[in-house]
């Protein structure tokens, strides 16, 4: 993970998640990542990092004690590992979202992690800035893969066979699959709007729709039915 950016990471006024702080946990067992990363994070206006964990049970315990918008998870940890850790906050606490910097970019990492309910997947070359997104987004039910994840699980998808024709169900519409594709693609609510030329809320009714139609549970599962339907 790369620091040496500007210290502060301006809000953004059109965003309504920035009205308030995220709060946030560091999960790294090693202090010399952990508390570095949890005090530059602390810096940036919009987020409150309100503990770090050295493994996955510090961060159940710090999650049942204190709801938390965001975890930033390590995935190799000792006494429970990320993977774990985000299985549990994802059927214990569904409402934090977690975010995955890690070293490891192996196919089984990021399928095992994505399958465990990440929303985003970052690599530790990450900067800051790149983080702090990552943040805000996994927080508006976004997901973010860095471009060596997305082009290693697009990889693996092109490796398979093709998926089926009950990949996707029939009744989609022509524009919630164009959402569908630009999601697979890493795009925001607000980049899609633009793509489109349509509103961010005609966007999100689009997404409401498209989930509920083909059974997705969040965005990081759209951009793996995207990818496997060959959309992204």
């Amino acid at each position: 993970m790369t620091t040496n950016e500007p210290a502060q990471e301006p809000r953004n006024p059109q965003d309504p998640l920035t009205e308030r702080s995220l709060k946030v946990i560091v999960a790294d067992d090693q202090a010399t990542v952990r508390e570095p990363l949890a005090a530059v994070l602390d810096m940036t206006e919009d987020i409150d990092v309100v503990a770090a964990a050295a493994d996955g049970t510090e961060v159940l315990a710090a999650v049942a004690a204190t709801p938390v918008d965001v975890v930033l998870m390590d995935l190799r940890m000792p006494v429970m590992d990320g993977t774990e850790a985000t299985r549990r906050l994802s059927e214990e606490h569904p409402g934090t979202a977690v975010v995955v910097l890690t070293t490891f970019a192996d196919d089984d990492s990021i399928l095992a992690a994505l399958s465990a309910g990440a929303r985003g997947y970052l690599t530790k070359n990450a900067g800051r800035q790149d983080i702090v997104r990552a943040i805000r987004a996994a927080a508006a039910g976004q997901s973010v893969l860095d471009h060596e994840v997305q082009n290693r699980l697009l990889a693996t998808v092109r490796t398979r066979p093709p998926a089926d024709a009950q990949s996707l169900p029939p009744g989609l519409t022509r524009r919630e699959r164009e959402v569908l594709t630009l999601i697979g693609q890493g795009l925001p609510n607000r980049a899609i709007a633009e793509k489109l030329f349509i509103s961010e809320a005609t966007v999100k009714t689009h997404i409401n729709n498209l989930f509920a139609k083909a059974g997705i549970r969040d965005r990081a599962d759209a951009v793996r039915r995207a990818i496997a339907a060959g959309l992204a």
